[in-house]
């Protein structure tokens, strides 16, 4: 197989013997696409192609190869190029970190592709950029099978109510706390989500969710039902970039202006 000029990004990197490079690249056609980039470390008189081959540079790449892991032949940059710095860039190494665990290698995702393609240009220029990284998680849940559904109750079918308050149960969606209630004769007391511990997640921010609209506290309630959601896929290896991020490794000259319970 020989791809040319296929629009993609590069989402992780890591040397490969003296003078090359392993990546793992996101593309349009393709998906997640490992390559082997010969020779990309190497000082020419043109300069190295690692300083193209970074994350967040739209690129247009052209490789070849039948196996897992493919040959890179040529690169060059595409137009869009963003600077992400500070808590944008350890946002965008969290988006990429999360493309790498949970998606098969050469497994096409043009509609993820698009909206990770928005992301990028969402975090450099929103000023809440938790919100663009929340419907990204969402679209990225959604192309991996498993929807969220936000406005019905995993369990019962019942509509979600705003006044009420529900837990995401990984299996089988939100399930409504019935708190005060009866273990025996209460209605809808078989629920399983009735004694479960856990974070209340309001109906009314769900519904607001459901409509797109993640602002004021329901940014809050949409960090922590996308927390438990990924980490029924992610399982118990904890994320790198969270950790980073946690050990405040954004707050570095020329960061932005603080967190934003971004990720």
């Amino acid at each position: 197989m020989r791809v040319n000029l296929q629009p993609g990004y590069v989402i992780h990197s890591r040397p490969y013997g003296d003078s090359s490079a392993l990546l793992d690249v996101f593309t349009a056609e393709f998906g997640r696409v490992g390559l082997v980039a010969k020779g990309a470390r190497r000082q020419t008189r043109k300069g190295s192609k690692a300083g193209l081959l970074q994350p967040f540079i739209p690129l247009l790449l052209s490789f070849s190869g039948g196996n897992e892991l493919k040959t890179l032949r040529s690169v060059e940059s595409a137009p869009g190029r963003v600077e992400l710095v500070g808590d944008r860039l350890f946002s965008g190494l969290y988006v990429n970190e999360l493309l790498v665990r949970l998606l098969h290698r050469d497994d096409p995702h043009p509609r993820l592709f698009a909206a990770y393609n928005d992301t990028v240009q969402q975090l450099a220029h929103l000023q809440m950029i938790d919100v663009g990284l929340r419907l990204f998680e969402m679209r990225l849940l959604e192309e991996l099978g498993y929807r969220l559904e936000l406005t019905i109750e995993g369990v019962t079918g019942l509509p979600v109510r705003p006044e009420a308050f529900y837990h995401y149960q990984p299996g089988a969606g939100l399930v409504r706390r019935r708190a005060g209630e009866s273990s025996d004769d209460s209605p809808g007391a078989d629920s399983p989500g009735a004694d479960l511990p856990g974070t209340d997640l309001p109906g009314t921010d769900l519904l607001a969710m459901a409509r797109g609209e993640i602002e004021g506290h329901v940014r809050q309630t949409a960090r922590t039902l996308m927390r438990e959601a990924l980490a029924a896929h992610l399982g118990e290896e904890p994320l790198k970039s969270r950790q980073l991020f946690a050990r405040g490794a954004w707050k570095r000259p020329g960061a932005a202006s603080g967190p934003q319970d971004e990720e």
